[in-house]
């Protein structure tokens, strides 16, 4: 049991690595960039279920808020959490919990996922526009107009991806023993 909780513990600063990763990818536009921090998120959802991913992002948000340059551009700091993008970052822990626990209630299918990962995303796209109306004090309709509805169709794309590699590697990783269908408890 002590081994299984290790080997959980690890693959979830493994996913906080490959948030910070998938974070540099990035397709600038002219108030919020597209990033591949939400495919990052998603995969780790449908990977390590809602308990070991919300460790994850967990692990990636605060080596972001102490200041490593883990966030979208290289960036980090609390002035990025509590800045114009943050909401989409504090969402991502929102999402992960939400999307993993869909996915251990319902089962881990691909359709299954799909689903799951497309409320997270919805999660991520109203954390984010909340936030941006507060720091830019700009009125609801923009704040949506700017943080959502231009990232709806990416992030639904985003969501099948993650949904298709995600149950894929969770299957290999079950099939060759480095994951287990039950999760040890976080001590």
């Amino acid at each position: 049991m002590r081994n299984e909780r290790l080997r959980w513990l690890l693959l979830s600063a493994i996913f906080a690595a490959i948030m910070a990763v998938l974070s540099q990818l990035t397709i600038p536009l002219p108030l919020i960039p597209i990033t591949g921090q939400t495919l990052a998120v998603g995969l780790t959802a449908t990977i390590l279920g809602s308990r070991y991913g919300t460790l994850a992002i967990f692990i990636y948000v605060l080596l972001g808020a102490i200041g490593l340059p883990v966030f979208t551009e290289a960036s980090g700091g609390l002035q990025v959490l509590f800045g114009k993008t943050g909401g989409y970052i504090f969402g991502f822990i929102l999402t992960v919990y939400a999307t993993g626990l869909i996915l251990e209630k319902v089962g881990f299918t691909l359709k299954n996922a799909i689903i799951a990962n497309i409320v997270g995303m919805v999660i991520t796209l109203i954390c984010g526009s909340v936030q941006l109306k507060f720091v830019l004090d700009i009125p609801w309709d923009k704040a949506v107009a700017f943080g959502a509805t231009p990232f709806v169709v990416v992030g639904v794309v985003k969501a099948v991806l993650a949904s298709i590699i995600g149950i894929k590697v969770r299957e290999r990783l079950i099939a060759t023993r480095l994951l287990r269908m039950e999760q040890p408890t976080i001590r």
